[in-house]
This record gives C-alpha cells, sequence and structure tokens, in this order.
C-alpha cells in the first residue's frame, strides 16, 4: 500500500512539488444526467474555478449571474457577489441533505456545496491521500481489459467533506489514475464509478482533463448508457 501510493504520488508530479505549491486554478465544463434529476440542468457554458491545495477551500465563477461566485468549505457554503458581498449562505451545508434520495430537487446552495467539494476532491488527488488524517489501505485491484489497476481505499476524516467516508482509487501500470469510486451521499448513498482520461502535465503536476462518472452495479461495473457527471478541464495553473 505504502509503495503504490509513493509510486502514485510521484507520477502525479511529486509530494515535493506539491508541496511548493498553494494554489489551483482551471476552467471547467460541467454536465450529466444528475443535475437534470436534480432540477439544475447545467448549462456548457466555461467557468473558472479556483481550489486551495492544503485546505479544504474552492470557488467557482461565474455561479448564477455574471457578477457572482461560490465560496466553499466544509463548514459553510456561500454565494457571492464578486465584491465579497453575500447573496446566500449555508452553515453546516451537510445537514441540509439529510433524508436525500436521487430525485430529492437540490436548491442553488446544494450545488455550489456539491461542486466545492467534488471539485476540490478532483484537483487535489492522489496528494490528498497524504494529508493528515486519512487513512489508506491496499484493496483488490480492478481489471479493465487486459490491464489490471491496483488500487488504494481511502478514509476521509471527518473534517473533510467528500461524497463519501470511503473511496476507491485506482492506478494504471504508469501509477497515473485511472478510476476513482465512492457513494454519492448527498443524492442518496447511489454507488459511482467514474473514469478519468487524457491527463496533462501543469505546473510540474499531472492531472486528468476528462472525467467521466457513471452509476455502477453490484458488481462494480459502470453503466455506460447514463453520464451521471461529466467534467472537462482546461487552462489549469498551480500557484
Amino acid at each position: 500500500m505504502e509503495e503504490l501510493l509513493a509510486e502514485a504520488l510521484e507520477a502525479h508530479g511529486g509530494i515535493g512539488r506539491w508541496q511548493e505549491l498553494t494554489r489551483v486554478q482551471a476552467t471547467i465544463v460541467s454536465g450529466g444526467d444528475l443535475f437534470v434529476i436534480k432540477g439544475l440542468p447545467e448549462d456548457p457554458a466555461p467557468r473558472r474555478m479556483t481550489a486551495r491545495l492544503h485546505e479544504e477551500h474552492a470557488s467557482v465563477q461565474p455561479f448564477g449571474a455574471p457578477d457572482q461566485k461560490t465560496d466553499f468549505t466544509p463548514g459553510r457554503v456561500s454565494v457571492e457577489k464578486l465584491d465579497g458581498r453575500v447573496v446566500a449562505e449555508r452553515r453546516d451545508p451537510r445537514a441540509s441533505f439529510s433524508g436525500h434520495t436521487l430525485e430529492t430537487p437540490w436548491d442553488p446552495l446544494d450545488r455550489a456545496y456539491f461542486n466545492g467539494y467534488a471539485l476540490w476532491t478532483y484537483l487535489t488527488t492522489p496528494f490528498l491521500l497524504a494529508m493528515p488524517g486519512f487513512t489508506v489501505t491496499g484493496i483488490e485491484p480492478w481489471r479493465e481489459g487486459d490491464e489490471v489497476w491496483p488500487g488504494l481505499r481511502a478514509a476521509f476524516p471527518a473534517g473533510i467533506a467528500g461524497h463519501s467516508t470511503h473511496q476507491d482509487f485506482y492506478f494504471g501500470p504508469d501509477r497515473l489514475l485511472r478510476r476513482h469510486d465512492y457513494h454519492v451521499d448527498v443524492a442518496g448513498g447511489f454507488a459511482a464509478a467514474q473514469y478519468v482520461h487524457d491527463p496533462v502535465e501543469a505546473d510540474g503536476i499531472v492531472l486528468p482533463t476528462r472525467r467521466r462518472a457513471y452509476r455502477r452495479d453490484t458488481d462494480g461495473r459502470p453503466l455506460l448508457g447514463q453520464v451521471m457527471v461529466s467534467i472537462d478541464l482546461s487552462d489549469i495553473r498551480f500557484d
């Protein structure tokens, strides 16, 4: 397990380079059936995502209006004007999802919370696995075609918001991320398999630029007929 994690960190740019950096920005285009189901279909307009690397804090703009953005931390999510004036906010946002099923509609703050923790997770993988509080264990590899992808299971600490407490990460022969499995607890807990593609190097860090999340069956196989979430990244910059 420790060897696989070390190899994965090195393949994605190395922990030394990661520790030199503090923030990432990327242009995102997202969509998928999850947002349609939630009553908030995503338009194809590009948005700019900003995330801190060593604490869970993220923002996307525009959001809801050209002069608005989100501000996300695990304990608070808000929609704000670009000058900082608060349009709407929610403290302890995770609690608002209690009792939700897949079909329960979301409001804009629900969407902002989901976007914040999800993109923060994706933009910091796999380096978040080396953060304090994470517990990582080895799991059975996943066979995809002719390849065997070894895997790691991460237990997220209580202070980090994520799809679910336990999440699985699978790496290819080059030790780059190939697949990310989890349950979407804020949407009824459905099981998801997210495949990642088209890695690029940005400021010394390697990360995928195309993500496609599907529901998965009880055997772990993706149900490819329905894309629940799609995310395309471009113009990625670390500083």
